[in-house]
């Protein structure tokens, strides 16, 4: 079955903690979780600890569709850690749900985490022949027994000792009876902050968008290699592994944070806008009569790109924020029909209109073209299509659901060939240059890999291919 509802490029996932005596952080926890719902819309949890017991509630589909009053009544305690999903490596079933927990010689441990282990398979065989037993299909349960196993004194100790043994891109927000840890592999490819909130409270969280909707300050991020633990003792802070370099997702800047996150103490919303002003001058759309995006992630580019360029910005496309991932059969007609059920031509401004349409990406380029003719038939007499990104050649195995090199167009088509198959007048992807220099940040503390092939962790030619390679009888 073709999933026409799913993104170009599938987000990562969201985690979020909290530690906060007296408070009602599972209720703090959901709303960090809700402002962190585009990271992942396939399932979501909450794991509380009471000091004692760590209880939990996880489920498939939106935050607010799985935390109703009685669930987040259950979830007493002072301490919290939830999870939005979109799964890289596992399912999409309940038992691959995040948080994971799991008891041992610490008492009840709960774990989620955004990213993707590049050695998982590995270190899931060799735990599996010493005899440790899996429930999931997920590398997030690899890394658990990694630490519950480990031997270790203290559950730092036992973190550390994973770390060391693990290699990938990993954020983890991490909950025990008295403790809420966090902790960053040692390149920093995925984000992962902190806050403080009422002035003796700790938040955790993947992007500072989450700070925003509880009245968090943001502090710092968490660094590259770094273990930080917040107990009733406040924050302490190790440098667990060292660190390897600076090479957080360029696609977070991209698509994946929220225009309101900032990252490297940059804004989204104006980094995207840089874009759109890079676009203008790379590729311009002389006699253009409006700009507009493809909504929401296109929007901030497609404003600079009119502000840059002197063309009038419009809004030509009506996004349904209530559609969500829809299975159909894969022919054209029923394609474009699952377009239509996401977006809806606004024919006043499209009629008669040489327009320029403006995205963030064009990945697997499945449903751009759909979405072209959708224009035309509104009336547009020329499309032309502008991407505020390079062309996506290469496979990610950091946390993004393009671990197949074949799915991606831009690894077998060239621009003029895309240009053919989608059915544009003209098209122009921002180059890397235009890009980095509207992210604001050097090349090198970015991880550019699925644009430029240049890895920051070496993958080996062995490296899983598919986020089902777990997928087998669970013991």
């Amino acid at each position: 079955m073709l999933d026409v509802d799913r993104p170009e490029m599938a987000e990562e996932c969201g985690v979020f903690g909290i530690y906060g005596a007296g408070e009602d952080v599972s209720r703090i926890a959901f709303f960090g979780l809700f402002s962190l719902q585009h990271r992942g819309q396939e399932s979501a949890g909450i794991a509380a600890s009471d000091g004692t017991r760590v209880r939990m509630h996880r489920d498939a589909g939106l935050v607010t569709q799985i935390f109703h009053e009685e669930a987040l009544a259950a979830l007493k305690g002072h301490a919290a850690i939830g999870h939005t999903r979109y799964s890289t490596t596992g399912s999409s079933i309940l038992r691959d749900v995040q948080p994971t927990l799991c008891d041992c010689d610490f008492g009840p441990v709960a774990l989620a985490h955004n990213g993707d282990l590049i050695n998982s398979e590995q270190l899931r065989q060799e735990m599996i022949a010493a005899g440790v037993e899996f429930e999931t299909t997920s590398d997030s349960e690899v890394m658990l027994k990694l630490i519950t196993t480990s031997g270790k004194c203290t559950i730092e100790d036992a973190i550390i000792s994973a770390m060391k043994r693990i290699r990938g891109a990993y954020s983890v927000v991490a909950l025990t009876p008295d403790k809420l840890i966090a902790f960053r592999d040692p390149f920093g490819i995925r984000p992962l902050s902190i806050g403080h909130l009422n002035g003796s409270m700790y938040v955790v969280a993947s992007e500072t968008c989450a700070f925003n909707t509880i009245g968090a300050d943001f502090v710092r991020e968490v660094e590259p290699g770094e273990i930080v633990t917040i107990d009733h003792n406040g924050l302490t802070e190790r440098q667990a592994v060292p660190l390897e370099g600076r090479a957080l997702c360029v696609f977070e800047y991209v698509y994946f944070a929220r225009p309101d996150s900032r990252m490297y103490n940059q804004s989204m919303h104006e980094v995207r806008r840089r874009m759109g002003h890079e676009l203008a001058r790379e590729h311009p759309a002389p006699g253009a009569h409006i700009v507009f995006p493809l909504p929401n992630t296109g929007t901030p580019a497609a404003i600079g790109l009119a502000e840059a360029s002197r063309i009038p910005y419009a809004e030509a496309v009506i996004k349904n924020h209530y559609i969500h991932r829809t299975f159909i059969q894969p022919n054209q007609r029923m394609r474009e029909l699952g377009v239509k059920m996401k977006l809806s031509p606004l024919k006043e401004s499209l009629a008669g209109r040489r327009v320029v349409m403006v995205d963030d990406s064009i990945v697997r380029g499945t449903t751009i073209g759909p979405t072209i003719k959708m224009i035309r038939d509104a009336g547009a007499v020329e499309v032309h299509v502008r991407v505020a990104s390079p062309p996506v050649k290469h496979p990610c195995f950091y946390g993004i659901d393009t671990a197949n090199q074949d799915e991606l167009i831009a690894s077998k088509l060239n621009v003029e060939q895309i240009r053919q198959y989608i059915g544009a007048d003209s098209l122009g992807f921002l180059s890397l240059a235009g890009l980095i220099r509207a992210v604001g940040v050097k090349k090198n503390k970015l991880c550019c890999a699925c644009l430029d092939g240049k890895y920051p962790i070496e993958v080996s030619k062995q490296a899983k291919l598919s986020k089902f390679v777990f997928e087998q009888p669970v013991a």
